[in-house]
């Protein structure tokens, strides 16, 4: 394992004043891994009590975590965090141990894990410490709790979501047991704080395997979002599916790059089908108005693990307009731009083609429409095609100039850019001007404001 020269230098630092040194944790998992991974942050255990790491460091050592015996120490590659060999109290919240007491012993800190994949430690010297078959668990990809899995996951229930998360990350499958304790203990993540289920599970969402985990354990992710669960099993009774909702839901999350805001998108953007379902005179199923209620349900959703704002408008926005029709044209892709923009409508596109992959076969020549509008969308961007206010040709001190005032300034911006976006104006600043002085447009806006 190749560790890095800083945190070799903090290793040996505590050895050469008598301590035991090891990295731990997802370090050590990463670097184990098939074909090997450079890990991004490392972590130390070290026998040394708090006090002792301060003293063997002096001013580069900050004391960030004392409670739990974390000291991080300030080297030129970053920082180190390093923590004291630890045994957790007893937890009473499902989330954190009320009190933790210092050992001497690697063995002991490393019974308090997780999992056995994080629990294997890496010395200076090249020595593995894996008391729990965490490298042989990664490698037959097995996810695995330390000890009695109920256990685990009574102490913190959070817990089940991060082994959820590395086996979306990781390509684990949970073994038998674990697998058992997972559903078993899944109501104890109703205790967990929104923003603790929202970190973990967004992670889950950016995994590679996101998509078997979902389909492994909807009745756990059910529990903070229990308006995925109607979705399983929920037949749509239409030729254009060959699958039930959730089951089209995970193919086309598949279908979408390992980008969150997409990959949320995708398994939300049919949440409110089961409630929109109608089975017309020839048994065929409907699901009518169900982007509007999926915007809903999204937006509650996203709401409730206390999402950032842009995040959220941006993922019930593209949910809103998953199955909206942008007809190939140079004027509908201008409109989409300009209430979209750019990014969003290469997201909306995107999701578009994941949302047709999840269908039946049959259908997906639909993908062809979606190269042409792709096809349309390059050239109007390379045309340097106006669907922005800031792209327009005249601006705010033009129409000043003119004697426009107040609201109609905006107003009449607007209306210009309508117009140059539907190809009624070209985006010409003495035509947009002839056009202001000679049209209703500055009319009305005289109305509104215009001296």
């Amino acid at each position: 394992m190749d560790i890095p020269e800083n945190v070799r230098t903090v290793l040996g630092a505590l050895e050469a004043a008598g301590h035991e040194a090891w990295c731990v944790g997802g370090c050590v998992r990463d670097a184990l891994r098939d074909g090997g991974q450079r890990p991004e942050d490392w972590d130390v255990a070290s026998s040394a009590l708090p006090e002792e790491t301060m003293a063997v460091f002096g001013s580069r050592a900050e004391p960030t975590g004392l409670k739990h015996g974390t000291v991080t120490v300030k080297t030129e590659g970053g920082p180190v965090e390093i923590t004291t060999y630890r045994i957790d109290g007893a937890y009473r919240d499902h989330r954190r141990p009320e009190s933790v007491s210092f050992t001497r012993s690697i063995g002991e800190d490393l019974a308090r894990r997780d999992f056995t994949v994080n629990a294997m430690a890496w010395n200076l010297r090249g020595e593995l410490r894996d008391p729990f078959g965490g490298r042989e668990d990664l490698r037959r990809r097995i996810l695995r709790c330390v000890g009695d899995p109920d256990r685990r996951f009574e102490e913190d229930a959070l817990r089940i979501l991060r082994g959820l998360r590395f086996s979306a990350a990781l390509g684990l499958s949970a073994e038998p047991g674990t697998a058992e304790a997972i559903r078993r203990n899944r109501e104890g993540l109703g205790d967990i704080a929104p923003e603790r289920i929202q970190s973990e599970f967004f992670k889950l969402l950016s995994g590679t395997w996101a998509a078997e985990v979902l389909r492994e354990y909807p009745e756990v992710f059910g529990v903070f979002w229990p308006e995925l669960l109607p979705m399983v099993g929920f037949g749509q009774r239409n030729r254009h599916h060959c699958y039930d909702v959730w089951e089209h839901t995970l193919h086309a999350l598949a279908a979408v790059p390992e980008d969150l805001t997409l990959r949320c998108t995708m398994l939300l953007h049919d949440v409110g089908k089961p409630a929109s379902f109608t089975l017309d005179e020839h048994g065929v199923g409907h699901f009518y108005g169900h982007p509007a209620a999926s915007r809903r349900l999204a937006d509650e959703m996203l709401r409730r693990l206390r999402c950032k704002t842009d995040f959220r408008e941006t993922v019930v926005r593209l949910v809103e307009w998953h199955d909206k029709n942008i007809p190939r044209t140079d004027k509908a892709i201008r409109r989409a731009l300009r209430i979209l923009g750019e990014q969003d409508l290469r997201r909306l596109i995107l999701v578009k083609r994941a949302d047709n992959l999840g269908q039946a076969p049959e259908y997906w020549d639909r993908q062809k429409e979606l190269d042409k509008a792709e096809e349309i969308l390059e050239r109007l961007l390379a045309e340097d095609a106006c669907f922005s206010l800031k792209q327009l040709a005249v601006k705010g001190g033009d129409l000043l100039a003119l004697g426009f005032s107040g609201p109609a300034v905006g107003e009449a911006l607007n209306g210009l850019l309508g117009k140059v976006v539907d190809g009624a104006l070209p985006n010409r600043r003495e035509a947009l001007l002839a056009y202001l002085q000679n049209e209703p447009l500055a009319e009305g806006a005289a109305k509104d404001g215009r001296e």
